[in-house]
């Protein structure tokens, strides 16, 4: 059976600056804005992002410098056993699975890209462990190349508190939206502006949208006693 095509997204001007609004505000508020998995190289980037999946970033740079120390490139971490990683890994979530992963992501890195992480969608998304968001997280900080938007826990739940997708979207048409509203050389960027945002105020719990501005501005529900916003892109 053939596959479905995704829905076309299609965004009004209002709602595009609406975006750009919100986009700016947030670029004030966050300019030094970063990824806060510590890394190197491509490479380690792309082991730490495989790593983080359901684990904390503060999580995974405690176990990457001993990790990197011993398997600093992808031909070495190759050579490995995942049963000689999972030691190096065991306080992270899913540890015996991640192992698997990134060593099966390392050994397709040798045999098929010549050792060196692949700088495209298309190639990453093959690697064991690499979805779209690994992927994007790769491309956009590690190459510098807007291919896509990521979205992780905190981008999806802020994507639709405010207002930039519906309740009930998938991951992907969330991409798609983020894609279609906000402009492309600013992908990477909003994406660590977002999850500081969702990291540092506007949280799952306990946040403090009702005192922040931004959440206040553009309709957040928590900073409106927790009703749902009348609607939604």
């Amino acid at each position: 059976m053939a596959a479905t095509k995704p829905r076309e997204i299609r965004v009004t001007p209002k709602a595009k600056a609406r975006a750009l609004k919100l986009a700016d505000a947030l670029r004030r508020r966050y300019p030094e804005a970063h990824c806060e998995l510590v890394f190197h190289s491509p490479f380690e980037l792309l082991i730490a992002t495989i790593l983080s999946a359901q684990t904390t970033d503060v999580a995974v740079n405690k176990v990457t410098p001993a990790l990197f120390a011993r398997y600093p490139d992808a031909a070495a971490l190759a050579r490995a056993t995942p049963e000689e990683l999972e030691p190096l890994l065991r306080t992270i979530g899913l540890f015996r699975n991640k192992a698997k992963s990134i060593q099966g992501a390392a050994s397709m890195i040798v045999s098929d890209f010549g050792g060196e992480v692949p700088a495209s969608l298309e190639e990453l998304i093959k690697l064991p462990g690499v979805a779209r968001k690994t992927a994007n997280v790769v491309l956009g900080n590690a190459f510098g190349i807007n291919a896509g938007f990521v979205v992780d826990t905190h981008i999806q739940r802020l994507a639709v508190r405010f207002r930039l997708a519906r309740e009930g979207d998938d991951v992907g048409t969330i991409e798609r939206k983020l894609m279609a509203l906000l402009p492309q050389d600013r992908w990477c960027e909003l994406s660590h502006q977002i999850i500081w945002h969702g990291r540092r105020v506007c949280k799952a719990r306990g946040g403090t949208c009702a005192q922040d501005s931004i959440c206040r501005e553009f309709g957040c529900p928590g900073a409106r006693g927790g009703k749902r916003p009348e609607r939604q892109a």
